[in-house]
């Protein structure tokens, strides 16, 4: 989809003139206004629509009515919401042109632009009938800037997306490391076996070593001159989970391929930043591995020894994310940031907590934390913080090493969050779990199916904080 600025948009002859509409008031057309409202008593509640054909009597085909609710309500986040209702709707009509002459009295064009490009997104590679698009829409009322960083938001949330999504025959570890290589503006180191060993990551080692498929530990990083701050984010790359020795059931691993949405995040951001030229100097940090059963798997009872040197006692291989973001966090704190961020698919925990709609948050930095809250809010994303009581520790106890890797299934998530901040050391840090909310078994919002891209809007917003 190309997306364009224009604010000249009434005269354009293009299948589709999109326009709001406030519960209680008249729209900028008249054609519009005497169906839509006289006629039909169209109401104009958030993401209703009324199509109606305009017969030459201006230069579009058509005319779409998009509800935006109470204009005293309304905020950039319904601006996404109206936008990505009408675009699916131009979709069903087999529209390929349309302009949107939205009249909200800000500009619409960042939050717009990231509402079209959403219900434009389908993931389509492999098969032969590929998903109806709209080829081209312009907005009015809208900058270039906005819509520029609306465009760079919604690619990278694409790029996201397109990676989660795809089966874990093609998103290895290597292929991971390819990727973030490539990235324009970004210098990237890649670590191989050898070097994770001399770096001492026995726990990251341990998972990869039942797979065929060599790990990977992913370094990239993002320079500008007189940083304001220095942040190292982390996403969890398992890039197929099988649980294991501790094998997950059968229709448990149909989607083991997202297990690597951390990671898909991260490379997501990493691949932004460019765009916008952040003062900010940014770590991408990535442990990419599969977790696999073979004769050469670690096993439950093995006793692992940590970049930091904690041991770890193997009570279930089917933890094995904390194990891998247990190391990298102790490489970031070591690069001497101001702040940490993890970003992972690890607790079933708090799919239950939470449902796959809220993503929950945790830290050792209650104003960090608090930061990322409101920035997820302020981008439509839904962040809820959980609490790391050091009782929590209790559960992780082992007789025979410094702790184990799983405790009590009651207050999983804020367990693993209790485990992880054993390898966070003299910085600011922040665990995010993306279990529920990371890959839908069904469509929800402006997300459909499958990989939704979470955590790539707050993550990219922060930074530019």
């Amino acid at each position: 989809m190309e997306i364009k600025v224009s604010n000249d948009v009434k005269n354009y002859a293009v299948d589709a003139l999109v326009i709001n509409m406030f519960e209680g008031e008249r729209t900028s057309q008249e054609l519009a206004n005497t169906y839509a409202i006289d006629r039909d008593d169209f109401k104009g509640k958030l993401g209703q629509t009324y199509l109606l054909q305009t017969y030459d009597r201006i230069p579009a085909k058509k005319i779409l009515v998009v509800g935006c609710g109470k204009r005293n309500e309304f905020c950039e986040n319904e601006v996404r919401t109206a936008v990505y209702k009408a675009v699916k709707k131009l979709q069903q009509m087999h529209v390929k042109t349309a302009a949107f002459d939205f009249e909200v009295g800000f500009d619409y064009g960042k939050f717009g632009a990231i509402g079209a490009m959403l219900a434009d997104y389908a993931f389509d590679k492999y098969k032969s009938e590929k998903a109806t698009r709209v080829d081209e829409i312009t907005f009015a009322n809208a900058s270039e800037e906005s819509v520029r960083a609306g465009k760079a938001f919604g690619n990278a949330m694409k790029f996201t997306r397109d990676l989660a999504n795809e089966p874990a025959a093609y998103a290895t570890p290597t292929k991971l490391a390819e990727i973030a290589q490539s990235l324009d503006g970004i210098e990237t180191r890649v670590f191989e076996k050898p070097e994770i060993e001399e770096m001492k990551m026995g726990a990251f080692l341990a998972v990869g070593q039942g797979s065929v498929q060599p790990p990977k530990f992913i370094h990239m990083k993002y320079t500008c001159e007189n940083p304001k701050k220095r942040i190292a984010i982390i996403g969890k790359g398992i890039c197929f989970d099988s649980g294991g020795l501790d094998i997950k059931p059968a229709s448990s691993m149909l989607t083991m391929k997202d297990d690597m949405s951390g990671a898909a995040c991260v490379l997501g951001v990493m691949s932004a930043l460019k765009e916008f030229n952040p003062q900010v100097e940014v770590h991408g940090i990535i442990a990419a591995c599969e977790n696999m059963p073979s004769g050469t798997s670690y096993k439950p009872g093995d006793i692992l020894t940590a970049k930091n040197g904690k041991t770890i006692e193997v009570d279930n291989t089917d933890a094995e994310g904390r194990l891998t973001l247990a190391d990298a966090l102790v490489y970031a704190c070591e690069l001497g940031v101001d702040e940490v961020i993890d970003i992972a698919t690890l607790t079933g925990a708090c799919v239950v907590a939470l449902g796959t709609f809220v993503t929950g948050i945790m830290g050792n930095d209650k104003e960090l934390v608090r930061n990322i809250i409101d920035t997820a809010e302020s981008v439509g994303e839904k962040y809820w913080e959980l609490p790391m009581f050091k009782e929590y520790f209790d559960c992780l106890k082992s007789d025979i090493a410094d702790m184990k890797n799983t405790g009590s299934r009651q207050g999983g998530a804020s367990i693993a969050g209790i485990f992880l901040k054993e390898y966070v050391k003299d910085v600011k840090w922040a665990h995010i779990d993306i279990a529920g909310t990371a890959f839908l078994e069904k469509p929800q919002g402006e997300c459909g199916k499958g990989a939704s891209g979470a955590g790539v809007r707050t993550l990219l917003s922060y930074i530019l904080k």
